[in-house]
């Protein structure tokens, strides 16, 4: 099942991103930097939701936050539910 999160603070407006058994499946960003955006998609795929917020948490690109740093949000959001 797909999963969108809106983001805050970046260029990209929005990531979808599906999750099953503990991992990250599927990965999209809307809107960002496209290379950069689309590579942080392919990287993530197949790690873990731990992993992915362990090396991604925290990265500033600007208002305190980036692309990655949203992911990571994004999936430590879905893993409280």
């Amino acid at each position: 099942m797909v999963k969108s999160y809106t983001t805050q603070g970046t260029c990209a407006s929005r990531i979808d991103f599906e999750i099953q058994d503990g991992s990250v499946t599927a990965c999209r960003f809307h809107g960002g930097c496209v290379g950069n955006t689309q590579g942080v998609a392919r990287l993530v795929v197949g790690c873990t939701v731990d992993e992915v917020i362990a090396r991604l948490k925290g990265i500033a690109c600007r208002n305190g936050t980036s692309c990655p740093d949203q992911l990571a949000r994004a999936l430590e959001a879905e893993r409280t539910k």
